[in-house]
């Protein structure tokens, strides 16, 4: 039986149409620039967490990457998600989790978040998080890591926020983490908002003393 955040999540998913939750992106150019910057292969494996009803799976799809995984804790959001990319679809895998409370079972090269660590306020839930993302991403993988900047929105769909920056997210995945770059920048919302994010791509050592 759902709890009551998966409960929150898929309400959102089953009564709001895809181009008015205010996250919704046609292109998600910005992820699309930073995972390109990783110069991976196309056989890489890579994972999009809190993935929603994005199209992120498309663009990559599109751009010629065949190891995708998408992650979200409403059923209903990557039901969409499975409903939009037809056949195209069948070289995705869908992961229905809680990221508080989920263990990992692949290996990746790239951890995509958009917008899904800043939901997670109790520091349980965050070091949870951050426990997941190590155990999945191999040395040498790359996280990609955005959310709403220190002087971004308190509060999104109804929910408390944790406003960070690069400094933030650093400290929680750990010193074997290298940041290689981050900025802010708005994302307008489908209604002509502006939503300020940070956006943070890390990179896991080979090895602790490297």
């Amino acid at each position: 039986m759902p709890d009551a955040r998966q409960e929150h999540w898929n309400t959102i998913f089953t009564t709001k149409a895809e181009e008015a939750v205010s996250w919704y992106q046609a292109t998600p150019g910005t992820s699309l620039r930073l995972i390109r910057a990783c110069g991976l292969p196309k056989n890489a494996s890579i994972l999009d967490v809190g993935a929603g009803a994005s199209h992120l799976p498309d663009a990559l799809l599109a751009e010629g990457f065949s190891t995708i995984a998408v992650l979200d804790i409403s059923a209903a959001a990557l039901a969409q998600t499975k409903a939009r990319l037809g056949d195209s679809g069948r070289a995705v895998r869908f992961i229905v989790a809680d990221l508080a409370k989920w263990h990992p079972d692949l290996t990746i090269d790239l951890w995509h978040d958009r917008a899904v660590l800043h939901f997670l306020t109790e520091p349980q839930d965050r070091a949870a998080y951050a426990d997941a993302l190590r155990r999945a991403l191999q040395p040498g993988g790359f996280a990609l890591i955005a959310g709403f900047a220190p002087n971004g929105l308190e509060r999104c769909s109804g929910l408390p926020v944790l406003r960070a920056d690069q400094h933030v997210i650093g400290a929680l995945l750990g010193p074997e983490f290298d940041l290689l770059e981050a900025f802010e920048e708005d994302h307008q919302t489908p209604s002509g908002g502006r939503q300020r994010f940070v956006f943070t791509r890390f990179r896991r050592r080979w090895s602790k003393s490297a």
